[in-house]
């Protein structure tokens, strides 16, 4: 009798630290999601949570494939990313589709998380970095008010790691969470680009200055004034980034923005590009004023000293320079002669950065006509 009493206090104390052992393993769990969450919570870009959920969201579920699919029906996701300098083509895990066909088939109308085998006939093309398919898989559903934004598509070479019993409310919870930042970042974008400002910068972003070239070039015509482009980078700009944080990446970007603006004109034209790219705009300056006015943007921004949490960081930039001369019998249509102007500048940069970087190189001109270019 006391045997079986001694036995069944030992089940039971079993049973109890087995109990004990997965409510400490949850509560693990749940502060690690919390804060995960947290993190979803405080991005600041698209591109921050493309990292984000392709990194620490595969560490955090302990996957072996993650993949996330983004619904760009007119390419102007790809081109928020592209704006912000963020190589997604090279980017493995992200990829974009043009229409929600694929989806649709995988998930019909109930909009549930598909959970089991890796089946290619639903499976086929949402991990197309990988040479060996999962095994099993959680393909996951990113919507908001019944509109599908994309998936966000899990794998692991495990048979079992995922099957179609499993309780999904975890998941549906994270996902949930995951679908309302991918909307608030998808509709700040949207409307930082429809403002004319960059809101971290502060100077005008790049529909800005696709609107006023054309002003500017008009003008120089008009007047008979030339008018000079300067193509700006930030040095070593993404080692700044992976030594110091994106956060003291911001704030470099910020402190040189502004820098530049000091050494320009209150009528001249300064817009951030992408990434860490600017461009200005000289009216009525020769390409001899416009190397010297870049030549001191460059010392401007070398001598800049820039502390951030006790860090200093050294800062260079490179300058391409490229005017345009009106001749007065222009053949020319001033989207032709903007875009030229852009990428002789955008040469020169290139130039630049190819000959040691923290210089300014000069582009070749731009002409009104073909005959003149030949000329030259």
């Amino acid at each position: 009798m006391e045997e079986d009493i001694t036995t069944d206090l030992c089940v039971l104390q079993s049973h109890l630290d087995g109990m004990l052992d997965r409510v400490q393993y949850n509560s693990l769990t749940l502060k690690r999601f919390q804060v995960f969450e947290m993190k979803l919570l405080n991005l600041n870009s698209l591109a921050e949570m493309i990292e984000l959920l392709l990194v620490d969201a595969k560490a955090f579920f302990d996957l072996d494939a993650i993949s996330f699919c983004l619904i760009d029906e007119k390419s102007e996701i790809s081109g928020f990313l592209d704006d912000d300098g963020f190589d997604y083509q090279n980017r493995k895990g992200i990829f974009f589709m043009e229409d929600k066909k694929l989806l649709k088939k995988i998930f019909g109308s109930t909009l549930r998380p598909f959970l089991g085998d890796y089946k290619p006939s639903k499976c086929e093309g949402l991990f197309p970095d990988l040479k060996n398919k999962p095994q099993s898989v959680a393909i996951i559903p990113l919507n908001r008010r019944g509109q599908y934004l994309g998936s966000l598509n899990m794998g692991s070479y495990a048979p079992n790691r995922f099957i179609n019993e499993m309780a999904t409310d975890f998941i549906e919870h994270m996902v949930a969470v995951v679908s309302i930042c991918l909307e608030n970042i998808l509709n700040f974008e949207t409307m930082r680009r429809t403002s004319l400002i960059d809101t971290l910068t502060g100077v005008n972003n790049r529909r800005f200055l696709e609107q006023r070239i054309g002003e500017e070039l008009d003008r120089s015509q008009r007047y008979d004034e030339p008018l000079s482009c300067l193509f700006l980078d930030i040095d070593h700009f993404k080692q700044t980034n992976d030594t110091y944080g994106h956060q003291a990446g911001d704030y470099v970007l910020a402190l040189v923005a502004g820098m530049i603006k000091k050494q320009l004109r209150s009528n001249d034209v300064l817009a951030r590009y992408g990434g860490e790219e600017f461009v200005a705009l000289l009216s009525n300056i020769t390409e001899s004023k416009a190397y010297d006015i870049a030549e001191r943007i460059r010392l401007s921004i070398k001598g800049l000293a820039i502390d951030y949490n006790d860090k200093n960081i050294n800062v260079t930039i490179s300058i391409g320079l490229a005017t345009y001369q009106p001749s007065g019998s222009v053949t020319k249509s001033t989207a032709e002669i903007s875009t030229e102007l852009i990428h002789s500048a955008d040469e020169a940069l290139y130039s630049a950065k190819q000959n040691g970087r923290n210089r300014v190189a000069k582009g070749e001109p731009v002409f009104d006509t073909e005959i003149q270019a030949k000329i030259a």
